[in-house]
């Protein structure tokens, strides 16, 4: 009995830590093996009810996870032109202390002298790119920052494949990025960056 009770234990805790994601697809994957533990857990004490209702708890995870992945999402890279503008200062303003840390230094950024683009998802702006076009044929990325919610990779890879055709026909060959954070280091790996030979972290991408 000891063991079922720990696999009881495991699917509350499965259950409560989804409840604190902010992130919807992330709360529907850990709730679903959440609920499926804890089912199984019902059907090994004999419990029926508990049994029934997290199995069905677990098949409505899955009918929204598909409906998540399976839906098309509009995505467009919108230019912000004027880099005093009020919707952008409540953007950095809102999720300051969520970009810190990912982009420790962010603030210490002049805008004037880089280029900014708001990431729109079904529009919706889900994420901020700032980028400095540099001499010669690289482009330097200063912020690439994402809103929890959305924290998928699909805009991710969006504006790193889909977009970089634009500044590919500008002449440029290739995206440089530097993060001393782990989290954002993997998510560069995840999205097609390597690492610098020489210095790890300065991260590359060719378009």
């Amino acid at each position: 009995m000891i063991y079922y009770e720990m696999i009881g234990y495991l699917g509350s805790l499965l259950v409560a830590l989804s409840l604190s994601m902010k992130n919807i697809r992330y709360l529907r994957r850990i709730n679903f093996f959440g609920a499926l533990t804890f089912s199984i857990y019902g059907l090994l004490i004999g419990a029926y009810p508990v049994f029934v209702l997290n199995g069905y708890i677990a098949i409505i995870d899955i009918y929204f996870l598909v409906k998540m992945y399976n839906t098309k999402e509009d995505f467009k890279l919108v230019p912000v032109l004027d880099k005093k503008h009020i919707y952008l200062k409540e953007f950095l303003e809102f999720y300051s202390n969520d970009i810190k840390i990912y982009f420790p230094n962010y603030r210490s950024l002049n805008l004037t002298d880089l280029s900014c683009f708001f990431v729109l998802r079904d529009v919706r702006p889900v994420g901020l790119l700032i980028i400095e076009e540099k001499e010669g044929n690289e482009i330097e990325i200063h912020l690439d920052y994402a809103i929890p919610d959305y924290r998928d990779l699909k805009s991710g890879k969006y504006v790193f494949n889909s977009e970089m055709k634009y500044f590919k026909n500008k002449g440029y060959k290739s995206v440089i990025t530097k993060s001393e954070v782990k989290k954002h280091q993997r998510y560069l790996l995840n999205i097609g960056f390597g690492r610098n030979s020489e210095n790890d972290e300065i991260f590359r991408k060719d378009i």
